[in-house]
């Protein structure tokens, strides 16, 4: 993701300019990579799924042993305050993260009620609706429980996805289609996939080796709701080659139509359009 401009950070009980040092060297999220945090997306004046993402961060403390400090409505009330300095119509992204500060007698597990906080806010623009990505295969896999901690938003996940992508970015592609331990599609790089087939949509099983979204749930609700027919199945990099339409799902840009899979092309099609158009009409009706 390209850095933008404009970093407001609240830390330490209050707003600072910019992008302010929150970490220090010592800290146990520096040394053993005890980092979670959370996305969500302020445009137009609007803050879709803010509060779970907020109740999602805490969640993912949690999972790491971390032990949360603020409610997701207090986090909500602090994000809302940052925001009222950046224009109705700014792209913001909003980052509420924490991290450990100290660790047990052995120094690994994090020690409790000893938790760092801090929400930085970032203008960052939307994509425009063709902004297309393609995809290619990599050779890394999505990790499960037992070996990494998926079923939290984890700085300490991001390394192996950034190799997913490094080598896909190799290839000449703008990210990956990445398998499960089992070989089958899981989601890309850096968010969740779903693929339309005869007119009905499909996406992988959330089989807990990959962080199923927010949006992505979002997505499959709003579908739903208009009639159309959506499967969580468990489906192959077949499956794909044979679709009729593949995007993806993140927060960051909610809808990235995806053009190519290792040369099988796709239009940007109408379901991906629709699914855009719901996602939209939904977030200005709350």
């Amino acid at each position: 993701m390209a850095t933008g401009s404009n970093i407001k950070t609240y830390f330490n009980g209050t707003w600072h300019d910019g992008d302010v040092p929150v970490m220090r060297a010592a800290d146990h999220g520096s040394w053993l990579g005890s980092t979670v945090f959370d996305g969500a997306r302020y445009f137009d004046g609007i803050a879709p799924d803010l509060m779970p993402h907020l109740e999602r961060v805490n969640r993912s403390a949690e999972a790491l042993m971390i032990t949360p400090t603020m409610t997701a409505q207090q986090m909500s009330d602090i994000v809302w305050e940052g925001l009222q300095s950046y224009p109705t119509d700014a792209a913001v992204y909003i980052r509420p993260m924490y991290w450990a500060l100290d660790g047990g007698p052995l120094g690994i597990v994090p020690q409790s009620n000893s938790t760092g906080f801090a929400i930085c806010l970032e203008e960052i623009p939307m994509a425009p609706p063709e902004a297309a990505s393609t995809l290619t295969t990599t050779r890394f896999r999505r990790p499960v429980l037992e070996d990494a901690v998926v079923n939290a938003k984890a700085g300490c996940l991001y390394p192996n996805n950034a190799r997913m992508l490094a080598e896909a970015n190799a290839k000449g592609f703008g990210n990956a289609l990445v398998a499960d331990a089992l070989g089958n599609v899981a989601e890309s790089a850096t968010a969740n996939v779903f693929m339309v087939k005869d007119g009905e949509v499909f996406t992988p099983a959330a089989n807990g080796t990959f962080l199923s979204g927010i949006t992505r749930a979002r997505h499959i609700s709003n579908l739903r709701a208009d009639g159309v027919t959506v499967h969580e199945a468990v489906l192959t990099f077949d499956d794909f080659r044979a679709a009729d339409e593949v995007f993806l799902s993140g927060n960051l840009m909610k809808i990235t139509p995806i053009k190519e899979f290792d040369g099988t092309n796709y239009q940007i099609g109408p379901m991906t359009r629709r699914t855009r158009d719901l996602y939209w009409d939904w977030a200005f009706s709350r």
